[in-house]
């Protein structure tokens, strides 16, 4: 996975995830939607075959890219969890 910056201010991240599908980005995207400081978390993708998935994070307050980088790390130790579990 690789993330391209396309839009960065103080409260406002978009980013195309290259090699990523909907079963990641949406999984993110719910993650960061349990930050409390997160105003707004989705992403879209232009075309269901050969689109690149583009997320946007906007926040209340502090930094966009570090709240995705603490949503990454909740999903990925809640996907051990079920790993582990499973």
């Amino acid at each position: 996975m690789e993330l391209k910056i396309v839009e960065q201010t103080d409260k406002k991240l978009v980013v195309d995830v290259v090699g990523e599908n909907h079963t990641f980005c949406n999984a993110l995207k719910d993650e960061l939607a349990q930050d409390e400081n997160v105003k707004f978390a989705s992403y879209k993708i232009n075309h269901p075959l050969l689109g690149m998935p583009q997320l946007f994070v906007e926040m209340k307050k502090g930094e966009p890219a570090k709240a995705m980088q603490a949503a990454a790390k909740r999903l990925k130790k809640n996907l051990d969890k079920v790993r582990d579990e499973f």
